[in-house]
């Protein structure tokens, strides 16, 4: 038997004024993940505690089938084990995002895609700046995503349960002095995050995209810290190898920490340009390998965060084209299987931001009944009727666990 996980990442949304009050997934021409609601079941599952905030680290640790509520501790830790980082008990990772600040207020939480060779060059900046500290450690990412280390020499560490932060992509154009870090340790991210003000306002090569009609990063923003969690294998809960597909290092980490192999794909960008088709060939390709296989897609929800409906559309097409059209073809040919469509939370093109809520999941294949759904979308999938509550039971459901 394969499996296949598609997630296109924060698809589902409320009725845009723009789309002739449809959600995105009304408005696209989706007819693949139609196919699939109609040959399965559909229906909607909520894969974000109330109790949590909303975000593709919680959301899809429940998608996979681990309840967030007991294994997770925080984004960054997911996303240092992606760069094969490892932590101490007392070690703590934090997300620094390079991003801009214009008049007190966040322009853009990604510096404006700022480059790779210039997002390194300001993350050395800000390590040089901490040289005397040997507790703090920067680790350049890929472009505005980066990491910032604390480790805990001593045993001991400044942050603590309460220790609260918040996305940058989740306060866009808002002004940042009633969302900066709070609770233990909170002056020590405040006291980074002000040093590296000073610092880029003086780095030339920075600045010099001001001439270019381009955004500067203003600042580094430090959110999602936690400790490293102890995560079950994937193996030992459903007993099948598998492996992931995805340009986003959240993901990557996830995956390793499952003992899933993590398969790079040529032009994934983890943006609205990434290559759709290879990242479905690279599917076909791994099943050969794997049993399961997660296609993750960034590209939705990087539209919600820019409040593009148009952008948000389009990616959904290109993913029902490029993506589940060819690895359900593929899945028919091979024998028994079964191919589950589902994001991992909600972004509001209204918001720009992350919700909670229910989102659609759409299931065919082997043994799966169909509840005669004809379309996927959110509207739909809430008449079918078929409602999961705790979004970590979807997994025991795809693998017929009960």
């Amino acid at each position: 038997m394969k499996y296949v996980l598609i997630i296109p990442d924060g698809c589902a949304d409320e009725p845009q004024a723009s789309l002739g009050d449809k959600t995105p997934l009304q408005a696209a021409n989706v007819p693949h993940m139609d196919a699939v609601a109609q040959a399965g079941e559909l229906g909607q599952t909520d894969n974000v505690p109330e109790s949590m905030p909303s975000g593709s680290d919680v959301g899809t640790m429940s998608l996979f089938g681990y309840d967030p509520v007991v294994f997770h501790t925080g984004r960054a830790p997911l996303e240092a084990a992606a760069q094969g980082i490892e932590l101490g008990p007392d070690d703590w990772a934090i997300r620094c995002n390079l991003v801009t600040v214009t008049d007190g207020c966040l322009q853009s939480f990604t510096a404006g895609q700022i480059p790779n060779d210039l997002g390194e060059h300001l993350i050395g900046l800000m390590q040089r700046a901490c040289c005397g500290d040997a507790h703090w450690k920067f680790h350049p990412g890929v472009s505005y995503r980066n990491l910032l280390l604390y480790r805990a020499r001593d045993g001991k560490a400044p942050f603590a349960d309460d220790t609260h932060s918040i996305p940058p992509h989740d306060i866009t154009d808002q002004p940042i002095d009633e969302h900066l870090p709070m609770g233990s340790g909170a002056c020590d991210l405040r006291a980074l995050m002000e040093k590296s003000v000073e610092l880029f306002a003086d780095d030339e090569l920075n600045q010099s995209r001001r001439d270019r009609n381009e955004l500067p990063a203003t600042q580094i923003w430090l959110w999602g810290q936690g400790r490293r969690p102890a995560l079950t294998p994937f193996v030992d809960r459903f007993g099948v190898e598998s492996a992931v597909i995805t340009a986003v290092d959240l993901l990557r980490g996830i995956g390793r920490l499952l003992g899933w192999d993590v398969v790079e794909v040529e032009g994934a960008t983890g943006y609205t340009d990434t290559d759709y088709a290879a990242k479905g060939r690279a599917a076909i390709e791994t099943l050969k390998s794997k049993d399961f296989v997660v296609v993750h897609v960034e590209a939705t929800d990087e539209a919600s965060h820019e409040g593009d409906a148009v952008a948000k559309v389009e990616a959904l097409e290109r993913i029902d084209t490029d993506i589940v059209r060819s690895v359900h073809e593929h899945l028919r040919q091979q024998g028994d299987y079964r191919l589950l469509v589902c994001p991992d939370h909600p972004t509001f093109l209204r918001t720009k931001t992350h919700s909670h809520g229910y989102v659609p999941f759409a299931m065919c294949g082997s043994d799966v009944a169909t509840n005669s759904a004809k379309t996927y979308d959110e509207v739909t999938a809430a008449r079918t009727g078929l409602t999961l509550d705790e979004g970590h039971r979807l997994m025991n459901r795809f693998f017929a666990r009960g």
